[in-house]
């Protein structure tokens, strides 16, 4: 079954942090994380090529770190110094390879980030 699952959502005050993870039934190529607040439209927050390479929208730079950990089939984004700008429903979006095949442009469920007092 292809799938993405994402875990890691909650409720934190401004200037918290949360992990969000992001499971995949195969091994993880490339991973972007995406987020869409109420009224607004669904927007790239971070992501990391097969490479390694990392890229950031401008508004989460310095407080965002993707990760991945290759032997676990997952990917994180650990959002510290949350600003209640953040609060947003947050996507993994990856492509994986599992057995013979590879899955491409798969999408998570989404998992709800509120950052409120």
């Amino acid at each position: 079954q292809v799938q993405l699952v994402e875990s890691g959502g909650g409720l934190v005050q401004p200037g918290g942090s949360l992990r969000l993870s992001c499971a995949a039934s195969g091994s993880l190529i490339s991973i972007n994380w995406y987020r869409q607040a109420p009224g607004k439209q669904r927007e790239l927050v971070a992501r990391i090529t097969s490479g390694g390479s990392t890229n950031y929208a401008d508004s989460v730079k310095g407080r965002f770190t993707i990760s991945r950990d290759s032997g676990k089939n997952t990917a994180y984004l650990q959002m510290n110094s949350l600003k209640p700008e953040d609060t947003a429903v947050y996507y993994c979006n990856a492509d994986y390879k599992s057995g013979n095949a590879i899955y491409t442009n798969v999408w998570g469920q989404g998992t709800q980030v509120t950052v409120s007092s």
